[in-house]
């Protein structure tokens, strides 16, 4: 009998298997660490900063991020609004989210659902695999903003698949590379409700 998903032998092309991901992937929670990677300057070395905490998506409009170490942020896409809660300073900063997003690694990942809808703002190319992952590079076809490049890590085991990393290329040569571990897929119990912020009395409250 015919079928129209795409069968684990069509997962060759890692183009198939984010689409299969983007498909099936209605919302996820994980755990990451970020690195990132200055661009050295003259007579200075590159530096390197590394943060953790958990990250959750609900498609198509909300994710977050909630870093614990080593200072404690908060960014939150509740639909409307995008949130950025830093604590260390007790401000919070609020944009308009269809303004915000645009062409940015959030939008890879947790927005678009299909890959045609990628491709209204990236130009996607498989690449081969490697270190156990499959890969494409997601460039945005608006080279006006500060990205250049995202290149999307997914593994796959026999029934899903999953994101495991994203390194991401700013236009002043900044590196991140953010690596997922404990990825879950469409896990029981997240809604729209973890997506909510209020911010906390006594913040100051930027709308740029």
């Amino acid at each position: 009998m015919a079928c129209a998903c795409i069968s684990t032998a069509a997962w060759a092309d890692s183009l198939d298997a984010l689409a299969l991901f983007l498909k099936n992937t209605q919302s996820a929670r994980a755990e990451f660490t970020q690195v990132v990677t200055s661009a050295p300057r003259q007579g200075q070395a590159a530096k390197v900063k590394k943060s953790t905490g958990t990250f959750a998506f609900l498609r198509p409009s909300r994710f977050r991020f909630d870093y614990q170490k080593p200072f404690a942020q908060t960014i939150v896409a509740d639909s409307q609004t995008l949130w950025l809660y830093d604590v260390d300073l007790e401000q919070v900063t609020a944009r308009t989210q269809s303004q915000a997003l645009g062409s940015t690694p959030a939008a890879l990942i947790a927005t678009a659902s299909s890959l045609a809808a990628l491709e209204k703002d990236f130009v996607l190319q498989a690449q081969n695999d490697s270190d156990g992952l499959q890969w494409v590079v997601a460039s945005p076809k608006n080279r006006e903003g500060s990205l250049q490049s995202v290149r999307i890590g997914l593994k796959q085991d026999a029934s899903s698949v999953s994101l495991a990393k994203l390194e991401i290329q700013d236009a002043l040569g900044q590196n991140s590379v953010l690596s997922f571990d404990k990825f879950s897929v469409n896990p029981v119990g997240l809604n729209a409700a973890a997506f909510a912020f209020v911010p906390p009395k006594g913040v100051d409250v930027i709308r740029p």
